[in-house]
């Protein structure tokens, strides 16, 4: 006599009211870290940052006396491949204020100006797991950043890791994570430059995985950080795409010890 088969093709299953659900993953979507001693924490809030691109900006003193009066949680950028183009980055707890935010600046000062849609990223500040200070990193580290007057030029661009990424072990992973990371605390340490790390996934329609800003006090050295990470297996291996690559210089910056929004 042939088995019985319900409807998903289960043999013997009986009932269908006393079949077993699989059991659904517990999710936690906050932030994770370890303390001082050694102890899991975890923060539920983390920095949201936009950056976009505009050309055509006729009157950059204008466009700066705009931005004092209006103060949003802002840094201007002067482009560097562009003679009239300019790059704007908004930041904020909320992507609800950095909505409003963006809307606001497009209708007023930034109306006339002709906006370039293959610059534009948003992400969101993340933590690794190891780290003791999670306010610090997810929140007060990266303003500091990009609001300090001592790092006035920037290259900002997006990063689509390959999936084969994954399918390397842990242990691999964490290799290449340290050699790229080792490469960007030594130009830290010698005061070159320092970055702003971003997660992208399911937040920008080119399907990017992160979006790296680099600053620093001079240019060359965040060419030559980008040089240098070219030749790491994370990059040469398992970066599918990188950019189109935003250079530029600071005109203007939002207050750094301003409340975050």
């Amino acid at each position: 006599m042939a088995q019985s088969v319900d409807k998903d093709n289960s043999p013997n299953s009986g009932d269908a009211k006393t079949a077993r659900q699989p059991e659904l993953p517990s999710i936690n979507v906050a932030e994770r870290g370890r303390g001082a001693d050694g102890k899991p924490i975890s923060l539920n809030r983390r920095l949201f940052m936009q950056f976009m691109a505009f050309g055509n900006c006729q009157n950059i003193d204008e466009l700066k006396s705009a931005l004092e009066k209006s103060n949003p949680q802002a840094v201007l950028y002067k482009d560097a491949n562009d003679p009239l183009g300019i790059g704007l980055l908004v930041f904020s707890e909320s992507p609800d204020f950095i909505l409003q935010t963006v809307q606001s600046l497009c209708s007023r000062e930034f109306s006339q100006m002709e906006i370039k849609p293959e610059y534009t990223m948003l992400g969101r500040t993340y933590s690794i797991g190891y780290e003791s200070d999670l306010e610090e990193v997810l929140l007060t580290r990266p303003v500091k950043r990009v609001c300090d007057p001592e790092l006035p030029w920037t290259v900002w661009y997006p990063v689509r890791r390959s999936g084969m990424f994954e399918r390397e072990s842990n242990e691999e992973q964490r290799k290449m994570l340290m050699e790229h990371g080792g490469i960007g605390h030594a130009f830290g340490k010698a005061g070159l430059a320092t970055d702003i790390r971003l997660a992208a996934q399911g937040l920008n329609k080119e399907d990017n995985d992160f979006i790296i800003g680099l600053l620093g006090k001079e240019l060359f050295p965040l060419s030559a950080l980008v040089q240098r990470m070219r030749k790491t297996r994370q990059t040469s291996e398992f970066i599918d795409g990188m950019g189109p690559f935003f250079v530029g210089r600071v005109i203007w910056q939002t207050q750094e010890d301003r409340e975050l929004q």
